[in-house]
């Protein structure tokens, strides 16, 4: 399992994508805590003992409201995470193990993986980087994110230019998509070639 991560922005979802369209499984893991925390699920019960404020009246998270929380208080932050950072760890491994037992390839889209120590779970990591004042840009354009809201968020994760330090692979979404693209294809040829000479 390969490890694709980068920060708020970056364009993990688009190069995810291109991967998949390569023939690769890729297990996200924030459609992953969203399942975590679907109404009445353990998850969902563990949110609303410690945050009762962002349950709506049918019983959904208001996921906008429980960011606003999390980002502006680093103990709630964690205090979220330790609910669903386990459950979606089992559910990932889980959803992996099968795909590799079908000879695919697999991805673990994680945005906090190192963050939460997950890469030393992973075989490589690949990291999707964008220079910092286009992750802004990119942030405030599609969201409703105040400047300042969208900076908080962005400097609450591990910065870019440190996830770059601990990557394997390294693929600059800065430009233009087909420039991305270029990239991730010719990193999935270079997987397959290894692939390859690792068979028996």
């Amino acid at each position: 399992m390969i490890g694709l991560t980068g920060g708020i922005a970056s364009g993990k979802s688009t190069v995810a994508q291109r991967l998949k369209a390569l023939g690769a499984v890729v297990v996200d893991a924030d459609h992953l805590a969203r399942e975590a925390v679907e109404p009445h699920t353990p998850g969902w019960h563990k949110v609303r003992e410690a945050f009762p404020e962002v349950i709506r009246p049918d019983q959904s998270i208001d996921r906008r409201r429980l960011g606003e929380i999390v980002f502006s208080d680093p103990q709630k932050r964690k205090v979220l995470e330790s609910i669903i950072h386990p459950i979606v760890l089992e559910k990932l491994l889980d959803q992996a193990a099968v795909a590799e037992e079908d000879g695919r390839v697999v991805f673990a889209e994680v945005p906090l993986l190192f963050e939460v120590g997950w890469d030393r779970l992973m075989e490589a990591v690949w990291v999707v980087y964008v220079r910092p004042e286009v992750q802004l840009e990119r942030l405030l354009a599609r969201s409703s994110l105040s400047r300042e809201q969208a900076e908080r968020m962005i400097a609450s994760q591990m910065s870019l230019e440190a996830k770059l330090q601990r990557a394997h692979k390294v693929i600059d979404n800065s430009g233009p998509l087909e420039k991305t693209w270029e990239q991730v294809d010719a990193l999935w040829k270079e997987l397959e070639r290894e692939n390859r000479t690792d068979s028996p």
